[in-house]
């Protein structure tokens, strides 16, 4: 009854004077509580949203190896290639498989469900082609393998490929993004199976690849 008639008090003798009041409850321990600390909640949100790899990597529910696995279901053979595709409306991997038959194949399939889009025969030949397939023969380890490796240590892998001619040497190159949307290029020696993180300047000659397409 006593808090009421304060504040009634309070904005009478504000009205009479023709000014404004602002009514200040008082608690039963006399401290003054108000909405002075509700700015400050408000401003205490989520962090910004990653990167559009990190959001794309979030939405894919098929994993690297999983998309691997059911690229060489739909074509017997070598997976020397994964991407994880951003510019359609939903995410997909696009795979490219060296058959059992010797051709190159490039797949499409639903990054949700696994299911094949869309495949066809890649047509002729070329020198990356061929380092390539030099370099799987005695390769231990496979894309899916080199996804897993990467995974483990650096978050989810938007993208795998076998560089067959690395440095004079081939590599899987491996691109991850991490919980925190950083993205990460690792190099995955097919032969032992060793992860390394890939010189920098080798992450800006891919952005500028990049930036002349």
């Amino acid at each position: 009854m006593k808090r009421h008639l304060v504040i009634a008090t309070a904005a009478a003798a504000a009205l009479v004077a023709g000014g404004t009041v602002t009514a200040v409850a008082v608690s039963g321990g006399g401290a003054p509580s108000g909405p002075s600390d509700a700015p400050s909640r408000q401003a205490a949100g989520p962090g910004r949203a990653g990167t559009e790899d990190a959001r794309e990597a979030a939405a894919a529910k098929v994993t690297a190896p999983q998309a691997a696995a059911a690229a060489l279901k739909a074509v017997p053979g070598t997976v020397t290639g994964l991407d994880l595709d951003r510019d359609r409306p939903g995410p997909v991997w696009d795979a490219d498989v060296l058959g059992k038959d010797g051709s190159w194949h490039e797949l499409t399939l639903d990054a949700g469900d696994a299911r094949v889009l869309n495949q066809h025969v890649e047509q002729g030949d070329d020198d990356d082609h061929t380092r390539e397939q030099a370099a799987l023969k005695t390769a231990r380890t496979d894309a899916a393998g080199a996804a897993r490796t990467a995974a483990a240590a650096h978050g989810t892998v938007t993208s795998v490929e076998l560089d067959g001619d690395h440095r004079a040497r081939a590599v899987w190159e491996v691109e991850t993004v991490s919980t925190d949307g950083k993205e990460h290029k690792l190099l995955v020696d097919p032969n032992s199976g060793k992860l390394t993180t890939a010189p920098a300047h080798d992450a800006d000659d891919d952005d500028n690849d990049g930036a002349d397409d």
